[in-house]
């Protein structure tokens, strides 16, 4: 009875560890992609306050991308070398002179700073995050874990431009929206400290095991030679360059294939983002009942390609593609914790920043590549091409992902065999 009794405090304590940790990630996590758009919902106020182009604009979204995906890939050693929780402090630092740089600034220099800054403060995100979430939390919620992960990004995107364009139209002074934008990074910071224990990664117990006594040390540069590093790579960059075409031009397209007013595919984007956010709760919870995860997201984004493919034959009724272009959304978002762990599956021992780093790169590099393209792609009148060429990005992941299932299948036989 003792015994029960000491196991259930256990399993108790546990618990409360588990959701304070991936509560405290979600929030972290959330406020990077909350400051992925810290510059672009103001554009046109710098347009009136500065004269700039479009162009020029589009050049500080470039600059933020860049940055954040060639650090993204270094911080992943810094991590494992130092450790999560000092570098995630680090980065929610340069978000707060990042929101200075903005309301301080005097023109394109300064708007550039801000976005450097911002770049900065991203990059280490995602190896930290998944880093403290794979040493921290038991396997029984890790799933969990990478869905509250994903959808609190979701949620960060979707709350920047509101927060940052209501506050320049109450106070009509666009600076102000900066101001709040450095409390924010401040609360957060905050928040981390507070709970410095939760996201302690050396307190970690279920991480990848250390190497064993004796064994040989590898190169810190070894996990580039791994093949599933690079699928995993490839997979963010080819889902990203999807996701970018629908935030970034879903609305024109559809107004322009099924003539519907940009005041309603405006919120395509949202619903897009939403039914992502309910896909990655129900993809918690498929997780970890799946031992092929590969299938598992093809079978998810087969859906979404399908629905993207379904918008761009122009035969559904306006009101009802715009409702099956956000519906997209759930498969992509159903695929995230399943895609998560796939990577960490991959990951070798003792290298998980790195791997995470590396990979997460991909995302960055996406956005900064596909934006460019699927704007050109519109400006020479082929709307339906967005919404195809979504699709198209989507497979080409699909490929990869199994790529990457198939590797862990024949590691898996191996060792069986050996054993």
């Amino acid at each position: 009875m003792n015994a029960a009794l000491a196991s259930s405090i256990d399993a108790g304590q546990q618990r409360q560890r588990d959701i304070a940790t991936i509560s405290t990630i979600g929030i972290a996590h959330g406020s990077s992609h909350f400051f992925h758009l810290l510059l672009p919902p103001l554009f046109p106020a710098f347009i009136n306050e500065f004269g700039l182009s479009y162009s020029e604009l589009g050049l500080l979204v470039t600059v933020f991308f860049v940055i954040s995906g060639v650090g993204q890939a270094l911080s992943g050693f810094v991590v494992d070398r130092f450790g999560a929780r000092p570098v995630l402090f680090a980065a929610m630092t340069s978000f707060f002179f990042a929101s200075v740089a903005g309301a301080l600034a005097q023109g394109f220099g300064g708007l550039m700073l801000a976005a450097a800054l911002a770049g900065v403060g991203n990059a280490p995100f995602h190896p930290a995050d998944f880093t403290i979430l794979n040493k921290r939390v038991s396997p029984s919620r890790l799933g969990h874990g990478f869905s509250v992960h994903g959808i609190s990004g979701n949620l960060g995107w979707a709350l920047a431009p509101v927060f940052s364009m209501n506050i320049a139209a109450a106070t009509g002074n666009w600076r102000f929206a900066y101001v709040g934008t450095a409390l924010v990074a401040l609360a957060v910071l905050a928040l981390l400290f507070w709970q410095r224990d939760a996201i302690d990664d050396r307190q970690g117990s279920w991480g990848h095991a250390k190497p064993a006594a004796g064994a040989q040390i590898e190169h810190p540069m070894a996990f580039l030679k791994l093949p599933s590093v690079w699928l995993c790579f490839s997979f963010f960059f080819w889902t990203t360059a999807a996701l970018s075409a629908i935030q970034s031009f879903a609305s024109p397209a559809l107004q322009q294939i099924y003539g519907l007013p940009l005041a309603l595919t405006a919120y395509v984007v949202t619903g897009y983002m939403l039914t992502g956010a309910v896909g990655m709760v129900c993809g918690g919870f498929l997780v970890n009942r799946a031992e092929r995860l590969e299938r598992t997201i093809a079978c998810a984004m087969c859906f979404a390609a399908g629905m993207l493919l379904l918008t761009a034959t122009g035969w559904l009724p306006g009101g009802l593609a715009a409702a099956v272009a956000a519906l997209a959304g759930f498969g992509t978002g159903l695929a995230g914790p399943s895609r998560d762990l796939l990577i960490k599956r991959a990951s070798p021992p003792g290298a998980t920043g790195r791997v995470y780093g590396t990979v997460y790169s991909g995302l960055d590099i996406g956005f900064a590549v596909a934006a460019p393209v699927f704007g050109a792609i519109l400006d020479h009148g082929l709307p339906r091409a967005v919404f195809a060429g979504s699709a198209a990005a989507l497979t080409m992941g699909i490929l990869s992902a199994g790529l990457v299932g198939l590797g862990l299948a024949r590691r898996r036989t191996l060792a069986a065999a050996a054993g």
